[in-house]
């Protein structure tokens, strides 16, 4: 990706820039792809406005689909698809930085940096071996997943076929894509069909935490093993925070939303729901039989998302964990925001708060806009842009439905929650020109 601009061009855009304008070109090119007769089934060209939202989805690694991946796209179609799904979850310009490095080019600071933003890493220091620390976890992870996997779908679907979905299922699930291939037993089914097998809820699940923490929280784990002192502040709060996130909604989905279950289906349905939610997109039952107290919660886990630095989108827990702390700062009147005996910066604390306000108004406002197009529910629409914007996939049926305009409306929040909003903020704003100059303060009452 860096090849693709001459010197003088790449220092006269800005790193955010870049990052954006990656991803665009991925989604342009997996959308040429995905309109080739060899990549549908019938050997037809996928319209347009089809293959881009497939292409928008698969890169940006959200999950939803207007056409069944199972029974549309062909094998080449699949392949196209599961390629965007891991570029994007990994980064465009972390495979980019892998590139340049195994064919010995030189990878100055611009590069480092534009890495350090991609990543969201702390520090520029390391990149160059970080980005290979991603490919190494990626490529680990997803193969034990795939061989935990296989026998259970070399039982159902044969040896190479099995072997595919295997592979397939893997890569979607630690991307946190949503994307599946079990519409090959009914369209658009996702796993309800094994909604009660135990054993692949539980590797699809640690293979959605796995890619929803973050890598530098798995480059913290491999350097302090399990000393939880030794972790960074980062580390910490993402680790509690998902841990919250799991917890707390699957008591509420146990006690409220699948009384009908027995026991053990009630309590892996309860966390599969609480862990896919927040941004992977699989679902293992039938959504449109939960209550709408139940969607309003689902709403709010797929905003949240996952961790910085991961495959996941959404705002993010340490967004989210960052704002708690700042309203506790306030309730107790203490000075600064604190967790673990160290201090948050405002200017951390200043950012959360704006990345909840964006996220927060493009739900709501693209949930109305899409409400009164399609007149449907406003809480369906609402639900189907929570899992738009946070790069979820869950859906409650109605995106196979939708008109032009409203799907356009859904690839922005794509675009938008995989990039990040501060990302598309700083890539379209120029910097401020002098950042020392202060204007006269004023109080002014709030509350």
């Amino acid at each position: 990706m860096f090849r693709l601009f001459k010197t003088k061009r790449r220092k006269s855009m800005s790193s955010f820039q870049i990052i954006l304008l990656s991803f665009f070109v991925l989604i342009m090119l997996g959308t040429v792809l995905l309109m080739l007769p060899i990549s549908s089934r019938e050997r037809v060209f996928t319209p347009f406005a089809d293959a881009l939202f497939t292409a928008t989805s698969a890169t940006c690694v959200t999950g939803l689909i207007v056409k069944d991946t199972a029974t549309y796209w062909s094998f080449f179609g699949q392949a196209v698809i599961i390629t965007l799904i891991q570029i994007g979850g990994m980064g465009v310009i972390t495979i980019g930085m892998t590139v340049m490095r195994a064919s010995g080019m030189k990878i100055g600071l611009w590069h480092r940096s534009t890495m350090q933003e991609s990543v969201s890493a702390p520090t520029v220091g390391g990149m160059v071996r970080y980005s290979g620390f991603i490919i190494k976890t990626t490529v680990l992870i997803e193969l034990i997943g795939a061989a935990l996997l296989f026998p259970v779908f070399c039982r159902d679907f044969g040896v190479l076929k099995g072997l595919w979905y295997s592979f397939f299922h893997s890569i979607s699930a630690f991307c946190n894509a949503g994307f599946d291939l079990m519409g090959v037993r009914e369209p658009f089914s996702s796993l309800t069909s094994y909604g009660s097998n135990i054993y692949v809820n539980c590797i699809i699940m640690l293979l959605i935490i796995a890619g929803g923490i973050g890598f530098l929280v798995w480059g913290d784990l491999k350097t302090h093993k399990f000393h939880f002192k030794r972790y960074s502040l980062q580390t910490k709060i993402v680790l509690i925070t998902s841990l919250l996130l799991i917890v707390l909604p699957a008591v509420y989905f146990f006690f409220h939303e699948y009384q009908d279950m027995n026991l053990s289906d009630r309590i892996i349905s309860s966390f599969f729901q609480s862990v896919t939610t927040r941004t992977a997109g699989f679902n293992s039952q039938d959504l449109t039989k939960m209550s709408e107290s139940g969607i309003a919660v689902m709403v709010i886990l797929m905003m949240i998302g996952g961790s910085p630095g991961s495959t996941a989108g959404g705002m993010k827990t340490a967004t989210f964990a960052v704002l708690f702390l700042s309203a506790i700062a306030v309730f107790s009147r203490k000075r600064d925001v604190q967790s673990f005996k160290r201090r948050i910066s405002d200017d951390t604390v200043r950012n959360a708060g704006v990345i909840l306000f964006m996220y927060l108004a493009l739900t709501f406002i693209s949930g109305v806009v899409i409400s009164r197009t399609e007149q449907l529910p406003l809480l369906t629409c609402l639900f189907e842009t929570g899992s738009g914007i946070g790069t979820v996939g869950l859906t409650l049926g109605i995106t196979t439905k939708l008109k032009l305009l409203s799907k356009i409306i859904l690839m922005v929040l794509m675009f938008f929650g995989r990039v990040g909003g501060l990302t598309m903020i700083y890539a379209a704003l120029p910097s401020s020109g002098n950042k020392n100059s202060r204007l006269p303060l004023e109080k002014i009452s709030i509350g």
